[in-house]
């Protein structure tokens, strides 16, 4: 057994070096340090976490969360479910102080928007709606939306929420999203 390990020993000093190991070595540890800065959507599971904490029966809705667990009218603009909001992704301004097409006062909307199209379930026709981040103050942080109907990567940037679409305007804090209808399909 001891030849057979020193025979094993001896062919892996023979065919790697000191410095080929500590390199493999440093790419190992900085990809483990990069797993915890990985994109992950925490918000829901700790909402479901705390549901499950309360009382049986109960379902309370943490601060903030509301939209996301509203259901039912699809004309309530302070919803999720909202027709409109088929591909928008952060805080509604509709619960923010301003509408659903509209900022609220203090805050300027972006000359940059990203695009969806939405059907109307009145109508039956769908809609291209322009998603447009109100910027200059601070994140709202009530009624957050993470619908991604139809979001396309990075490379599409038109077609892409999970940025801060606030080029352009006087400052890059965002703080909600409206939904405008620009045409019809």
């Amino acid at each position: 057994m001891d030849k057979i390990v020193e025979q094993m020993t001896r062919m892996v000093a023979q065919r790697t070096s000191r410095r080929g190991f500590l390199a493999r070595l440093g790419r190992l540890v900085a990809g483990g340090l990069i797993i915890p800065l990985l994109p992950v959507n925490r918000v829901l599971s700790q909402a479901v976490a705390q549901a499950a904490e309360s009382a049986p029966g109960a379902t309370p809705v943490p601060e903030g969360l509301e939209a996301m667990v509203k259901h039912g009218n699809p004309n309530d603009d302070t919803a999720c479910d909202y027709w409109k909001y088929c591909a928008i992704d952060g805080y509604l301004c509709s619960c923010c102080g301003g509408g659903s097409h509209d900022c609220p006062p203090g805050a300027s909307p972006s000359p940059t928007s990203w695009v969806g199209t939405c059907r109307h379930p009145g109508d039956g026709k769908d809609y291209i709606i322009s998603y447009r981040d109100c910027c200059g103050k601070t994140p709202c942080g009530r009624c957050l939306c993470t619908n991604t109907k139809g979001e396309m990567p990075l490379y599409r940037t038109q077609l892409d929420s999970d940025l801060i679409w606030c080029f352009g305007a006087p400052t890059m804090v965002y703080h909600c999203s409206t939904a405008e209808i620009v045409g019809v399909k």
